[in-house]
């Protein structure tokens, strides 16, 4: 058994296929899309700058984690605008489905991150997150086409899900987080 010419670049070679190449208002887009990247990680460079520094935990402040987030969008940004820049990403698979965006499946999972923000102080961290999973999953599913008379199950799961998260935080790092009741364990 042979392989197909190993000595030759990959480019030359039979088997691999020859790159694409974009037109310019996907490179347009490309390059938009790497832009928004770099414009979040300075937005939150700069709210990141007026969070206190004093070492907590572990001997990191608290503005340790939006700082190195921050730091990591915008090299992320860059580097995809360097590859926008110089033929446009490569290596990307074919997007499955439909070309245009799914509006229904993009307003349930907004309506599940909007309802935890509105209702966290109010319902406590479990119930909110629990909502916020179901709505999600419930827009991915509607996006994909799968069955969504699941409301129950994901229920369930995102209560499953959402419970020890609180806990951990709560009972073991004693960082509050809303609770239901005045105990502390739902």
């Amino acid at each position: 058994m042979t392989s197909p010419q190993p000595n030759l670049p990959p480019e030359l070679r039979p088997d691999h296929p020859a790159p694409a190449h974009p037109s310019r208002k996907t490179l347009l887009w490309e390059t938009l899309v790497s832009g928004a990247v770099i414009a979040v990680g300075a937005a939150m460079a700069y709210g990141a700058k007026d969070i206190p520094s004093e070492a907590g935990y572990g001997g990191v402040g608290a503005n340790f984690l939006p700082w190195m987030v921050a730091i990591a969008l915008m090299v992320c940004g860059a580097l995809l605008l360097r590859e926008a820049r110089t033929g446009g990403y490569r290596n990307m698979e074919e997007a499955e489905g439909d070309e245009r965006p799914d509006w229904m499946g993009f307003v349930w999972v907004s309506a599940g991150l909007l309802l935890n923000a509105a209702l966290i102080e109010h319902i406590g961290f479990i119930l909110s997150c629990a909502l916020t999973y179901v709505l999600a999953v419930q827009g991915l599913k509607r996006a994909f086409g799968k069955p969504h008379d699941t409301w129950l199950t994901d229920t369930i799961a995102g209560v499953v899900l959402a419970a020890p998260v609180f806990w951990l935080f709560t009972k073991f790092l004693a960082i509050n987080l809303p609770g239901l009741t005045a105990s502390g364990w739902i």
